[in-house]
């Protein structure tokens, strides 16, 4: 879920229930409420519709990018079917800094 919150700009019950996962809708509950009872996620009512909870990355998960990259560079060499475009590779490798930079700065920030 940090992963689609991050790279897929995921943000709603219903979007990230259609993840390439297709978790079930107690696991999801479950995994999300974890995720904000530690922290690294806020859960928000969207303002145009009361009934629909929007969640964002707080600090503490927007400070996990640099482990997911890592995890991906690491992947991308130990692990098989990982298709990952050769430039988005190599910046990882080359230019992190500005790679995390820039998804930050794509990152619904938490309220």
């Amino acid at each position: 879920m940090l992963r689609d919150l991050i790279f897929f700009n995921k943000h709603s019950y219903s979007e990230l229930q259609h993840s390439e996962e297709k978790m079930a809708t107690n696991i999801l509950s479950s995994r999300l409420e974890k995720l904000e009872s530690v922290g690294l996620i806020s859960k928000q009512t969207a303002q145009n519709d009361k009934r629909k909870k929007l969640y964002t990355l707080t600090q503490a998960g927007k400070d996990t990018l640099p482990i997911l990259l890592e995890m991906i560079v690491w992947s991308s060499k130990h692990g098989k079917g990982l298709n990952l475009p050769a430039q988005v590779l190599e910046r990882m490798k080359n230019d992190r800094e500005g790679l995390i930079n820039d998804l930050l700065a794509n990152i619904k920030s938490a309220s």
